[in-house]
């Protein structure tokens, strides 16, 4: 795939998701709520001992790059499989989404990556993932190309952890912002942002130009829950940042506005996963159509609406004719 409008570069990893009690969290001691990083061996423990659920091909950045495929924009991602089932399984799911996928696999090193989602009654999600190959992502991966004929590209924080996968994304953004793409980056999770924040408000500073997050990732950032102060700095960092609130909607801060964006109501909240992934699959979908950040905001909006009245993190209904 020699163009699309959006790139994705992430972790390739498959989702196992499942509902359980709350009790199944307390009692197997998971980090409610958030991302934790686990080993192989515990990888096979908690998938052993998960219900029967839906797998399917994921990782943030691709959940996103099949959400602005279903709203009829071209996507593509750039991530890292090994050459085995789950990997082969991932981008042949990829590709049946309509995302383009060209990364070579690797044929040796650890297994395909996992993420093992147990979804509560309340639609809380706590995901533990294995890594595995899709931390292994090289500048080799990097198809320059692609990401120079894209109209917005789109890194995820969650890939941020060896130094081989920070250098492919620091190229994949000088090559976005060499040919007048728009590099952007996703906070991921409050953890990530812990972990990663000095050299993220670098990143931010000198080569992200449309932020997405969450209020508690943004929060954690800039370190001050102050709306004023975070403005501020936002302002000073990015030339446009998206900030989710939950059930108050998101706002879109710029140079010279904060834009209120509503959230779309529904009836029931069934799972929370993946609703910030299509948040910015709307958004991005909307500005490469040319549209307002406002009106690229409620894509966004209508996006999250949906996947969250359903298990999984990819939309059951067409965006395109829903938004």
């Amino acid at each position: 795939m020699s163009a699309a409008d959006v790139v994705g570069v992430g972790n390739a990893i498959v989702d196992v998701i499942g509902q359980v009690s709350n009790e199944f969290i307390t009692e197997h001691d998971l980090n409610r709520g958030s991302m934790t990083l686990i080993d192989e061996p515990r990888a096979e423990v908690l998938t052993a001992l998960m219900p029967d659920g839906l797998k399917e091909s994921g990782g943030s950045a691709a959940n996103t790059m099949v959400g602005v495929a279903s709203f009829g924009q071209t996507s593509a991602y750039i991530g890292k499989v090994l050459d085995d089932e789950l990997g082969r399984s991932f981008i042949t799911d990829l590709r049946a989404a309509g995302v383009g996928f060209d990364v070579a696999p690797a044929t040796t090193g650890p297994a395909s990556g996992r993420c093992l989602i147990q979804v509560t009654p309340d639609g809380q999600r706590t995901m533990n993932t294995f890594l595995g190959a899709s931390s292994m992502l090289t500048t080799d991966d990097i198809d320059e190309q692609l990401v120079a004929n894209a109209k917005i590209l789109y890194c995820e924080g969650y890939l941020w952890d060896l130094e081989e996968a920070k250098a492919a994304i620091r190229m994949a953004m000088d090559i976005a912002r060499a040919n007048g793409v728009t590099p952007s980056l996703t906070l991921s999770d409050p953890f990530a942002v812990d972990r990663h924040r000095v050299e993220w408000l670098d990143l931010i500073s000198d080569k992200v130009d449309l932020l997405f997050g969450n209020t508690d990732e943004v929060v954690s950032l800039l370190g001050t829950e102050d709306h004023d102060e975070i403005i501020t700095k936002l302002r000073s960092m990015t030339e446009t940042a998206c900030i989710t609130q939950g059930s108050a909607g998101s706002i879109i801060v710029t140079a010279d506005d904060v834009i209120q964006v509503p959230v779309v109501e529904v009836d029931e909240r069934i799972d929370t996963t993946g609703a910030g992934d299509l948040y910015a699959a709307g958004v991005m979908a909307g500005l490469a159509q040319g549209k307002s950040l406002f009106d690229s905001g409620q894509m966004g909006s209508c996006a999250a609406a949906e996947i969250i009245t359903h298990i999984g993190a990819r939309p059951l209904q067409k965006l395109a004719s829903l938004c």
